[in-house]
């Protein structure tokens, strides 16, 4: 493994800068990092080897420059990407190549950061372990017959095997924080609306929100200063500055935290975690208070409805947003001999290319908005949604931040949750109540539970990404990162 795959963003563009290394050299040390480990790990759908070594080129001659010039990143699959291909992990749109990029990819390649490939993901972003990829899992690097998380999991893994030095996800109910808990990288989910959906292949559109993945709390903030911003290809995008987020992960890692208030979660007190985790989650809480920290409990009574509240709302703006994936205008197209109908073509088209976790979704959204039930389904979700946020508003009336662990258990071995969904579901009980609210919210490293990573939640006001950046850096250096056994 090449030192340059090893190095933090923050170091690769100064190394960049300084001409101690070029953006080609980087570059070609990651896509041959790609080659030796990708096989065993899969964190890649697809690989742009000779984009990626165009856009460090043109760093290279000068032609762009920037903090995180130079520096590779990977792309989840469910982001356009033009030219490139864009699946959603799903045979329905398999050898996809969008016209156009997200906005976040415009502004990624405007920043000068060649584009290594697309990552594996759950199907349409709707999973927790990327066991739900039409294309097979990705691997845990920390153990290869566990889940790297989901749905992002090959945004997560990609890190975790240094593969890539950045990655960027999304996040409708924890699939950029749960996938960092476990391989034991940072990942950011920032305010609904602080980064563009526009060109984002969209599973719930009130909820989803493209962020940073990484390896140090630095580096997620540096990226999320790039792809973050306002843009007025998207409706649902803030109209206001973005806040300082990398100035606050420097900030917190100089590990003084005098003055900040954590809001402990009554309701994530533990019930359905491993002992492991919460031994972790305890340890860190311990390391902030010498920090200068002050530790207060809050009650958010309603937290304990997000899970059933969640799976009305996401599976309901599904069903809507994925009826356009009908064989007629792209992707996949089956039983058309000429002997069917328009609907049994459509019909077929959905059967083969949408696989069961999708299709388990869409039929539990169309039911909850169908005539009779919207009232008492969705639409009682949606109250429940109001009430989390209140408890949200209330709380941080008191604290800076609220504090829980990321997930209530460790990466758990393939196929062990898959017969029963609501166990899978539960991946997500403590990231789902930031969705639902709007929140910035971002995991970070705090220990090891049984040789494998446990991640620390930071969950922050609308608007200020800055606080969890400073919290989450206080953290780590607190307790440091931590190093997957070698592939």
């Amino acid at each position: 493994m090449s030192d340059l795959t090893t190095m933090s963003a923050a170091q690769l563009a100064k190394a960049i800068a300084d001409k101690q290394a070029s953006a080609v050299e980087v570059t070609t040390a990651h896509l041959d990092r790609i080659d030796a480990v990708d096989e065993r790990v899969h964190a890649f759908l697809h690989v742009d080897r000779e984009g990626a070594l165009a856009a460090a080129e043109r760093v290279d001659r000068g032609e762009i420059t920037g903090p995180l010039a130079g520096v590779p990143i990977a792309v989840k699959d469910v982001i356009a990407t033009k030219g490139v291909p864009t699946t959603a992990a799903s045979k329905i749109l398999e050898g996809w190549r969008p016209p156009y990029d997200a906005t976040l990819v415009e502004r990624l390649r405007a920043a000068g950061m060649p584009m290594l490939g697309k990552t594996n993901m759950d199907e349409f972003a709707m999973g927790s372990s990327t066991e739900y990829s039409a294309y097979g899992p990705t691997n845990n690097p920390w153990d290869l017959g566990r889940i790297p998380g989901g749905s992002g999991g090959g945004s997560a893994a990609s890190l975790a095997a240094y593969e890539a030095p950045l990655a960027i996800g999304t996040d409708t109910g924890g699939s950029i924080r749960q996938p960092g808990a476990v391989t034991g990288t940072v990942g950011a989910k920032p305010t609904y609306g602080g980064t563009s959906r526009y060109g984002l292949i969209a599973f719930s559109s009130s909820l989803d929100t493209p962020g940073p993945c990484a390896r140090t709390v630095e580096d997620a903030a540096l990226l999320h200063a790039v792809i973050a911003g306002h843009d007025p290809r998207d409706s649902t995008s803030i109209d206001r500055p973005v806040p300082d987020v990398v100035g606050a992960a420097r900030l917190g890692s100089t590990g003084d935290l005098t003055g900040v208030k954590l809001g402990v979660v009554k309701e994530f007190a533990g019930d359905g975690s491993e002992p492991g985790v919460l031994s972790s989650f305890h340890e860190s809480l311990e390391a902030l208070v010498k920090l200068g920290a002050e530790i207060v409990e809050v009650s958010c009574p309603h937290f304990q409805y997000a899970l059933p509240a969640y799976y009305l709302i996401a599976p309901s703006e599904a069903s809507s947003n994925l009826a356009r994936f009908d064989g007629v205008r792209y992707g996949l197209r089956t039983g058309d001999d000429g002997s069917r109908s328009l609907e049994e073509v459509m019909s077929l088209t959905r059967e083969a290319g949408f696989g069961p976790e999708v299709k388990r979704r869409i039929i539990l959204g169309t039911y909850a908005l169908s005539s009779g039930y919207y009232d008492a389904y969705y639409g009682q979700a949606q109250k429940v949604r109001t009430l989390i946020t209140r408890d949200f508003e209330a709380a941080f009336e008191r604290v800076d931040v609220l504090v829980s662990p990321t997930t209530p258990f460790v990466a758990f071995p393939f196929g062990s949750r898959t017969s029963d969904p609501y166990q899978m579901y539960l991946a997500d009980l403590f990231t789902i109540p930031t969705n639902l609210y709007g929140g910035p919210a971002i995991s970070v490293p705090c220990g090891l539970s049984e040789g494998l990573p446990v991640g620390f939640q930071v969950m922050a006001p609308t608007m200020a990404d800055d606080r969890m950046y400073r919290v989450a850096a206080a953290l780590e250096s607190a307790v440091g990162t931590f190093t997957p056994p070698a592939l």
